[in-house]
């Protein structure tokens, strides 16, 4: 069951409507399975609309992300080892994600978003290595537009029992997993089949002849 403390939490965001799932997933302070099991609720008693929960989802999660790139673009491994644990991001996390965004490359910002605990820490890494913005938005929202549709289905499915949606999709979490690592293999093989980048060079002066 849920928390009375979780549920007063909830209610408020739920008088807020679509503003109030976009703030629940950004500010994150309530697992975004149950934010948006409960919007999907919501939604089944007719007082949201689907696909403006979805929008208000894909906005949330995008932002609570670009939060956690910056964090890592400005303030570096130091800052987050400091302030981390006031969001919930405990040091081993970094040193995870750390490890996975340089072995598996820019990939990783997709399919690691539906691996518990990486998904999270997962933006830290690319804002240190300073990826690029656009690279990182695209691959966030490709992630988080399934990941939005998946919770907010589950709970107008479930109804009165969305609060059970964690141990509903618990099984499913070592297949997802399983299927995130077969996804980065193949973007790891294709990266490397990839021809090398053709790069033109403008001649722009002769030696002089001896």
């Amino acid at each position: 069951m849920v928390s009375q403390l979780i549920m007063t939490i909830l209610d408020w965001f739920a008088e807020m409507g679509y503003m109030g799932i976009l703030l629940g997933l950004m500010v994150e302070v309530i697992p975004s399975e149950l934010v948006l099991g409960y919007g999907g609720y919501l939604v089944g008693l007719g007082k949201m609309n689907f696909w403006g929960a979805v929008l208000a989802g894909v906005a949330g999660g995008t932002m609570a992300q670009l939060f956690l790139y910056w964090a890592g673009y400005y303030g570096g491994r130091p800052f987050l080892l400091k302030y981390g644990k006031y969001i919930l991001i405990k040091e081993n996390h970094i040193f995870m994600a750390e490890g996975w965004f340089q072995r598996y490359g820019v990939g990783v910002i997709f399919t690691a978003r539906f691996i518990p605990v990486v998904r999270h820490a997962i933006s830290i890494p690319a804002g240190i290595a300073r990826m690029s913005v656009w690279k990182f938005i695209f691959y966030t929202i490709a992630a988080v537009i399934p990941w939005t549709i998946s919770f907010l289905s589950l709970g107008r499915i479930l109804g009165e029992n969305w609060h059970q949606i964690r141990e509903i999709t618990a099984p499913y979490v070592i297949p997802a997993v399983g299927c995130s690592f077969v996804l980065i293999m193949l973007y790891i093989i294709w990266k490397k089949k990839s021809p090398p980048p053709i790069v033109s060079v403008k001649k722009i002066g002769r030696f002089p002849d001896k």
